[in-house]
């Protein structure tokens, strides 16, 4: 079972063998994410340094960048686990804090709702599959959920007039429907584009965690907008 975790793994147009730097583009462009949380750190100096939650998010959003590096060039199952653990962490984190902070729930609702979240997205696949089978989106399904709730809580706020807050979440849906776009069609188009697009999925969920850090740094308590 040990020796399972380091079968290699080739998912992605660009890679073409089993070496360390097969996916050059795929690999450094995880350092927009690097980049993204630097930018918000700053922001959360310039706030005032005690935002405990969203230093969280930042910090969250640094591990994505190293995980999905590591998965970029080891290529290797147990780099997989690197790569999507911390994006899911970021996307449960974030969905607490929109329903405390944005929409303002009680911690037991919030985690009630939250917990919700992930139930819908752990059974999302087998939903969306037994209704489109043959729609695989190159791995993007379990994506899908995380869309349509910047979707959906971006529009609430806006009905509660949390409008900074939700103008930015349905900003960061839109980008994110754009990076879901191109991780989709990465591996239909590798004969016409050897490098493929997967690395465009990459600089545009950096610019979509921005959004959202940014959004939870302006809206920290205390500084409602």
């Amino acid at each position: 079972m040990a020796t399972s975790w380091f079968s290699p793994v080739d998912n992605y147009c660009e890679r073409i063998d089993a070496s360390f730097w097969s996916e050059p583009l795929n690999a450094l462009t995880n350092a927009a994410f690097l980049i993204a949380a630097a930018f918000a750190f700053v922001q959360w100096r310039r706030a005032g340094a005690r935002d405990w939650p969203a230093l969280w998010l930042i910090a969250v959003t640094t591990i994505v960048g190293i995980g999905s590096f590591l998965f970029h060039t080891f290529a290797e199952r147990w780099a997989l686990l690197a790569d999507v653990l911390p994006i899911a962490v970021f996307i449960y984190s974030y969905f607490f804090l929109a329903m405390r902070r944005y929409l303002r729930l009680g911690a037991i609702a919030a985690i009630a709702v939250t917990v919700l979240f992930v139930a819908l997205n752990i059974s999302f696949d087998r939903l969306w599959f037994g209704l489109f089978p043959a729609f695989t989106l190159n791995g993007s399904v379990g994506y899908l959920p995380a869309a349509l709730a910047l979707l959906a809580v971006g529009m609430l706020c806006l009905m509660k007039g949390v409008l900074d807050a939700g103008k930015a979440l349905l900003l960061a849906a839109g980008v994110f429907a754009g990076s879901l776009v191109f991780r989709s069609v990465d591996s239909a188009i590798c004969s016409t584009l050897p490098m493929g697009t997967h690395f465009l999925w990459h600089m545009l969920n950096a610019l979509v965690l921005w959004i959202l850090m940014n959004a939870a740094i302006a809206h920290r308590p205390g500084h409602d907008r």
